[in-house]
């Protein structure tokens, strides 16, 4: 059964400790401007402009005085209540999921089983087929896929700005444990399309999930056409067409596509028609709209639409910003100042290399310096910035390489001495690597990482910034 692991487009790999796969942090400057007193002005203005003032200058003190980072997290704007989850559904979650939908609402979910990348990646094309199809996407937490599996599931709301996503998208987004108890023993019955069935053939089964575990939900699954693949027959790839996949939320194609090959459900053995109210699909990260691994391409409306607006929670943001702020040893009162994000995957990567040493397979340190060097040409060249702060993140274990990182007078976050999992727990080391990245004032990245491919996003859509990626795989990959 084909399972990618997360960051990876090269094709099979093992789950070898995968590991590392915001807003800007560039902060704004105050100026004071110079007031002159209006000639004729009665003396009660006089004095209500002189309080005014004072109030505004020490305003402006307390500003300045203060360490000017992600001053807007801090000060974080309100939304509308017009997406408020609860107007969504009948009220709180309840025993059985189906208690809690509206009569007048449709919705639609599906499920993760990659890495978290990939996840991030799958839930997006999810929120951008609700869009096409005019439903509310319901999302499930992450679940520890390559982080320790006694980690709990991690609700999106507590990773991703939902407030902010619906609003920037026009459109609500609400969570599982909003309308289902989180602690219900009900096991719920419910029938889905299987898009995996369709679009691979090594694998004749629904591509399971423990989400659906954690949800204890009992699914009969029916197959979708053959036609919702977005590549002709004859050639060997996984991905179903966007729009294809959004006609079956339409009742003149579900109606002609009952026929298909139905499961029983495992459980209760209950063979049930796909959800028309809940739009359910086994998985989605295998979408596109024109071609497939569509993020990698600049017209990709998953991304457009939806990925660029899943910004990050305030509180996460904050953490690995204060985070970021150690290891660049920057004092308290000053504020984060520009760097260039680095994410090199080496870890499961490995196992590409074949026979050929790892020294000549991966990038060197000196290649990535001359990335680093093009990044920073281009923030001198375009935006008039000199940026010398590099921060590095990487799966790699080796104490010689990161001497070598060091000698290069970059850092990273020492995630053993922060006591980041033992203080915030084992998801975060993921989290913060993923921040770090995304708010670089340029990035440097792996060829073939979905992290890098959503990092190098981020940079450029958030920051207007700069990205390079580094080939490897053969010996001087990434000379140019």
């Amino acid at each position: 059964m084909d399972r990618r692991s997360d960051e990876c487009l090269l094709g099979e790999s093992s789950r070898q400790d995968p590991y590392n796969d915001p807003e800007s942090p560039f902060i704004p400057t105050f100026r004071a401007q110079s007031m002159s007193s209006a000639k004729g002005r009665i003396q009660p203005l006089k004095t209500l402009c002189k309080i005014l003032a004072a109030v505004s200058l020490f305003s402006f003190a307390v500003v300045l005085l203060k360490p000017l980072v992600y001053l807007d997290i801090e000060e974080a704007p309100t939304y509308s209540a017009a997406f408020h989850s609860q107007s969504y559904v009948q009220g709180p979650p309840t025993q059985r999921f189906r208690d809690n939908l509206r009569n007048d609402t449709k919705y639609i979910t599906s499920w993760i089983s990659a890495g978290w990348t990939n996840d991030v990646m799958t839930y997006g094309n999810l929120i951008y087929l609700a869009l096409i199809t005019e439903r509310i996407p319901i999302i499930a937490k992450f679940t520890p896929s390559h982080v320790d599996n006694s980690a709990p599931p991690f609700a999106f709301g507590d990773v991703i700005d939902i407030p902010r996503l619906s609003q920037a998208i026009g459109s609500p987004v609400i969570e599982w444990h909003e309308v289902k108890d989180s602690k219900s023993d009900v096991l719920d019955d419910i029938g889905c399309w299987t898009v995996w069935e369709s679009v691979q053939k090594l694998d004749p089964n629904p591509r399971g999930s423990p989400s659906l575990n954690w949800l204890r939900l009992d699914v009969s699954w029916t197959r979708t056409p053959d036609w919702v693949k977005l590549t002709p027959p004859g050639i060997e790839d996984n991905h179903a067409s966007f729009w294809s996949l959004a006609t079956l939320g339409f009742p003149e194609t579900r109606s002609t596509s009952l026929e298909l090959t139905n499961h029983p459900s495992p459980q209760h053995q209950v063979s049930l028609p796909p959800d028309d109210q809940l739009l359910c699909f086994d998985y989605l990260y295998y979408v596109g709209a024109q071609n497939a691994w569509e993020w990698e391409s600049d017209y990709s409306p998953a991304w457009r639409f939806v990925g660029q607006h899943m910004h990050w929670n305030a509180s996460l943001e904050r953490l690995a910003d204060e985070h970021a702020r150690r290891a660049m040893s920057v004092p308290v009162n000053e504020p984060t100042p520009p760097y260039i994000s680095i994410h090199m995957r080496h870890g499961d990567f490995r196992n590409y290399c074949n026979d050929l040493p790892l020294d000549q397979c991966f990038a060197s340190l000196p290649a990535i310096a001359r990335r680093v060097a093009e990044v920073q040409e281009d923030l001198r060249t375009k935006k008039g910035i000199e940026v010398t702060q590099v921060i590095m993140t990487s799966d790699e274990r080796d104490p010689e390489w990161w001497s070598g990182v060091r000698a290069l007078g970059w850092t990273w976050v020492d995630y053993a001495s922060e006591r980041t999992e033992e203080i915030y727990g084992k998801w975060y080391p993921v989290f913060i690597d993923a921040v770090i990245q995304s708010n670089g004032a340029g990035f440097v990245g792996t060829r073939g990482s979905t992290m890098t491919t959503l990092a190098r996003r981020r940079v450029e859509s958030w920051h207007d910034g700069p990205t390079r990626i580094v080939q490897w795989g053969s010996p001087n990959a990434d000379d140019h």
